[in-house]
Formats: C-alpha cells, sequence, structure tokens
C-alpha cells in the first residue's frame, strides 16, 4: 500500500497525525510502541497489526474486528490475561517482517467505522493496566517511523491475499522472470493467472496476429473493433494485462534457433506451441541453462457428434528431465494421433493452464505437493488424472 493511499485514508493519516508509530508493509497496517503490562507486572511494549481493506483503490471500513498482535499477552493489573480479548495465541507470519503472537477479538455492536477508531480501541483496552502503574506511558510517541514506499510489480493492492493473509506465501514467486511460449488458448490463460502474482516479468513470445478465432478460446472478450485491428498477440495481451502488473514484456516473434538467446534471463518457461522442431530447440536450450519449464498439450478429436481428447501436463526441472524425450512429450508433428488435430476449446486451454500453473506453483513451494509427478494427462470422457513420473 502506498504513502499516497495512505494520505488519502483519513483514518489512517489521523493514526499517524497524533503521534501513533504508524508503519505499512504491504497491504498490513502495523501500530508500534503499544505499551501494556505483562504476567510479572512489568511495564513492555508490542505491535498491533490489521489487514487494510480497500476497493477501487480507496481504503474502506474494516473487514474484520479481529486485530493481531505481536508480543506478549496483555494483562490485568493482578497479572491475569485480558480474557475478554483473548481470540488466539500461535506465532504466525503474516508476510515479510511481519510476524505475529496473538489475535484478539473486541466486537462493538456496529463494526468498527475506520481503522482509528479500530486501532485506538484496542489500545485503550491493552494499555490500560499499564497506565495504572505509569501514567506517563502511551502509544503516542510520536516517534517518526521509516516508510519505504516500494513500487511493487502489480499496479494495485492484492487485498485478496492479505484478506486470506497467505502474503508471505506469495512472496515464494516474487521477482522471478517468466516466460510463455505460445500465446494460444492455454498460453493466454497462463498469462492471466501469472500476472495476478508477484512474479518479476512476464515474457511473451509470439509472433501472431490477435485474430477472430482466438477470441473464442482465450479470455476477455474483445470488441470487434479490436478484432479487425489484426493487433500483435504480445500487444493485445500486453494491453490488458499492464493494467495490472507493471512488468509485461511484450516479443513479436516465434522462437527459433536465431533467438533462443532471449531465453538466457529467465527463470521459468510455459512453453504453449505445438510445433516440434521449435519445442527441440527450446528443450535443449533450456536444459543447457537450467532453467525449468512446463509443457503443454491438448488432444482433442470428434467421435460421431462428441469431442474426446485429453490435457497434458509435462514439467522438466534440475531433477527430472530425461522422460521429456522417452514419449511423454511428441514431437511428431504428422503422426501423433492424440495431438495432430487442432480442436482448440475454451475451458480445455484454461484447464490445460490451471494444471500448468498449479504444478509451477508446486515446484516454488507455494502449492503442498505429496506426488511430485512430472508429467500427468487428464482424459475428458472418462473424467480422470493420471500422475506419470513421480
Amino acid at each position: 500500500m502506498s504513502l499516497k493511499l495512505i494520505n488519502h485514508s483519513p483514518d489512517i493519516k489521523k493514526l499517524r497525525d497524533q503521534g501513533y508509530e504508524v508503519e505499512i508493509i504491504g497491504n498490513y497496517l502495523l501500530v508500534h510502541s503499544v505499551p501494556l503490562l505483562n504476567a510479572s507486572k512489568k511495564v513492555v511494549k508490542g505491535t498491533l497489526v490489521t489487514n487494510v481493506s480497500i476497493a477501487n483503490n480507496r481504503v474502506t471500513k474494516p473487514n474484520t474486528h479481529v486485530i493481531h498482535f505481536a508480543g506478549e499477552f496483555p494483562c490485568n493489573i493482578d497479572g491475569t490475561i485480558i480474557a475478554q480479548i483473548k481470540h488466539a495465541s500461535n506465532t504466525v507470519k503474516l508476510a515479510e517482517g511481519i510476524t505475529v503472537n496473538h489475535s484478539f477479538s473486541n466486537k462493538p455492536v456496529n463494526g468498527y467505522p475506520d481503522y482509528f477508531e479500530k486501532v485506538t480501541q484496542y489500545i485503550k483496552i491493552i494499555s490500560a493496566p499499564a497506565q495504572h502503574f505509569d501514567s506517563s506511558v502511551t502509544a503516542q510517541t510520536y516517534r517518526a517511523i521509516k516508510s519505504e514506499d516500494m513500487e511493487s510489480v502489480l499496479t494495485y493492492s492484492d487485498t485478496n491475499s492479505s484478506k486470506a493473509e497467505i502474503d508471505v506465501i506469495n512472496q515464494k514467486l516474487s521477482g522471478l522472470k517468466i516466460g510463455i511460449i505460445g500465446l494460444g488458448g492455454t498460453g493466454s490463460y497462463i498469462l492471466d493467472f501469472v500476472a495476478k502474482t508477484l512474479v518479476g516479468e512476464i515474457h511473451l513470445f509470439d509472433g501472431d496476429k490477435f485474430l477472430q478465432h482466438n477470441a473464442f478460446r482465450a479470455p476477455s472478450a474483445p470488441s470487434l473493433e479490436e478484432l479487425n485491428e489484426s493487433t500483435p498477440k504480445v500487444e493485445y495481451y500486453s494491453r490488458i494485462y499492464s493494467k495490472m502488473h507493471r512488468h509485461i514484456v511484450p516479443h513479436e516473434l516465434y522462437i527459433n534457433k536465431t533467438n533462443l538467446g532471449l531465453l538466457n534471463d529467465l527463470d521459468f518457461v510455459f512453453v504453449c506451441i505445438d510445433r516440434s522442431e521449435a519445442k527441440k530447440g527450446i528443450f535443449k536450450k533450456l536444459e543447457s541453462l537450467k532453467i525449468s519449464f512446463i509443457d503443454t498439450g491438448i488432444g482433442v478429436k470428434r467421435v460421431d457428434d462428441s469431442l474426446i481428447g485429453m490435457v497434458r501436463t509435462t514439467a522438466s526441472t534440475q531433477e527430472k528431465r530425461s522422460h521429456v524425450w522417452e514419449g511423454r512429450v511428441s514431437f511428431d508433428d504428422v503422426d501423433d494421433a492424440a495431438y495432430s488435430t487442432n480442436i482448440q476449446i475454451a475451458e480445455l486451454n484454461a484447464l490445460n493452464a490451471v494444471f500448468a500453473v498449479m504444478k509451477w506453483k508446486k515446484l516454488y513451494g507455494f502449492l503442498n505437493d505429496l506426488e511430485n509427478e512430472h508429467n500427468s494427462t487428464y482424459s475428458i470422457n472418462v473424467n480422470h488424472i493420471e500422475n506419470d513420473d513421480s
């Protein structure tokens, strides 16, 4: 959350202006140096932490009455804990730089109207016993906190993650340079998912134009006027997703043996193309660079008056690569019956992208992975997912 957003939030600005030690980390509001009485009847200090609810790039009223606390549990003047506010006690890392020990619950009848009221109410409850022994202690220290207004890769805050308190998990993807080779149906859906993460850069590689048939197997809903512009795919998607992610890098070209060097600085690559010769060169280059990648594939064919087929997701990492060359990925454009047809269905493209992105997130520890499979296939007509190369 930026300083600009704070300055346009009267309640948070009021906290700072009235001398509270306000700090912003991501989508969390921290108020430091809150005095309390511990179990030994000694005055110590802690930090209140609350997520900040944002809508339409504006701070709204708190979406929960619960608040977190870093420090010892506050006690009454007799040394017993203030049980009325007890909610949970366990050490949790909410985000990089934010570890809390407790959470408190004190719910007004109509909730808290703003963050000033929420924070100051908890301070009154927590600090009252400490002030009984020392009337001079206060959370209003007027001490300046250095604010690190680092520009996020996202153009607006990910309040979905902060609300769910998974910011620290999101950081596992932070800074990665991702490549997406091929922006057909599957590649474009992968972009849609990856653009919602904290990856550092997303490089798009495709030499095609965005045409009418593309609109029916990709995310978004282009107008007829946009289709008639015949815009390069990388430009079309860059224009859309740059509204959300700051570092979308378009490359209007097909990756081939003449430009494989463009992959040198990437950390991970999604390969979403059908051309076998190009795939071979890309795979060998990525392997030589020790870059992990995921290859995607859809094979759909018509049987009488319905469609059958499969969706394939193949990962290649430093730990396992041989399976890619041993039949999991076909390099025969003509004879591969399962993948030679070019029937594309939006939901299957999206499903292929879901499997690919989920596997990518598993590789980086964002999602838990017990199987560690490097190849999986989903069969449509029997609704079956098979893990291979575990």
